[in-house]
């Protein structure tokens, strides 16, 4: 139980995003590894004897509280704000940390604790994680304990957000034929998007599907007033297969060069090809899925890393009013990651 009350305890002090310093102090007082960096924000502890490196990574902060503190323990899970997404990864972390203090390892070990991950690509603090230490570009597999319900999920989509505009003409709604009306305008250029079916690409036989989403359209200031002006944001998770420029490229193709491009983020290859992702996964057992999402393994993916998520949280309890990780899986992740980091 010593992995469920550590979750709990992870659970039961609020880090919604930005305010995630009394957690980053917890976590300080309970790991007893070496401090090999920190910035105020993000921290890395390792053990360093000149073996290849492994590094972990999770992220400290939550969505907002839906009145779902405190957590508590029942049916053999850990509930509350944070379970899945990722205060069951963390913990497993922690008590590998606390492990590694005293074991014989296989590998140097390096844990990455980082805040505001679901604050999107503008509030990433990974960069200057990555600014300011070379230690995270020696790692030889970098594993992100994201929720993945402990299937080994490779690769993952990018994630592109842009902004289109649409300018009409303004009219009194008594005669919309004295002006353009540019929800028309919005719709008539749109519809490729609404209607445009998922493209599945598959990579080393993992099979990623591409999507076009429109997700805001706003537009209007009265209700006789036929609107000058909408603007829409538009989603696009690419695959693998495609770079940044060519994501770019694509809505471009469809909107115009007038679309503005308001983040883009680069997906991650598939590490399937390495020797430590195969060992991970038959130590472990684990199934083997493509991640279809965006998450920070493309950061590392990005500096030529090879990265995976694997998670004891349940993908589908993760940002839910009734979040929560199963006990059972808590300890099978980290039953999985002591026998690999044992070499066993």
């Amino acid at each position: 139980m010593a992995l469920a009350r550590r979750t709990l305890e992870l659970v039961n002090i609020p880090s919604e995003s930005g305010n995630e310093a009394q957690l980053a102090g917890y976590v300080e007082a309970c790991v007893p590894l070496e401090t090999a960096f920190s910035d105020g924000e993000s921290v890395i502890f390792a053990r360093r004897e000149g073996k290849p490196l492994v590094l972990l990574a999770g992220h400290t902060d939550t969505v907002p509280a839906q009145e779902n503190l405190p957590g508590r323990i029942e049916d053999g899970a850990v509930v509350g704000l944070g379970a899945s997404d990722m205060k069951g990864g963390l913990a497993v972390m922690i008590e590998l940390g606390r492990w590694a203090a005293e074991a014989e390892l296989a590998y140097d070990l390096a844990l990455l604790f980082f805040p505001r991950e679901e604050l999107g690509p503008a509030e990433n603090p990974l960069p200057a994680v990555f600014a300011h230490t070379g230690l995270v570009d020696e790692a030889q597999l970098v594993i992100c304990l994201e929720p993945t319900d402990n299937t080994l999920q490779l690769g993952c989509l990018g994630n592109l957000v842009a902004r289109v505009v649409f300018h009409g003409k303004s009219a009194h709604s008594a005669r919309p034929w004295l002006g353009v009306n540019a929800i028309r305008l919005a719709f008539d250029a749109l519809r490729q998007a609404l209607e445009a079916e998922p493209r599945d690409v598959e990579i080393d036989g993992l099979v990623f599907r591409e999507v076009l989403s429109v997700t805001q359209l706003h537009a209007g200031i009265a209700s006789n007033v036929v609107p000058a002006r909408a603007e829409a944001i538009v989603n696009f998770r690419y695959a693998p297969d495609r770079t940044a420029q060519s994501a770019a490229g694509r809505i471009y193709e469809l909107f115009g060069h007038d679309a503005e491009i308001v983040s883009n983020s680069p997906p991650a290859h598939v590490a399937l090809r390495s020797p430590l992702v195969d060992r991970l996964r038959d130590v472990g057992e684990f199934e083997v899925q493509p991640k279809q999402a965006w998450t920070n393994v493309a950061d590392f993916a990005a500096r030529g890393l090879d990265a995976v998520n694997l998670g004891p949280g349940a993908t589908r309890y993760a940002h839910a009013v009734d979040e929560r990780v199963e006990i059972a899986e808590l300890e099978r992740t980290f039953d999985a990651l002591q026998r690999f980091l044992a070499g066993m």
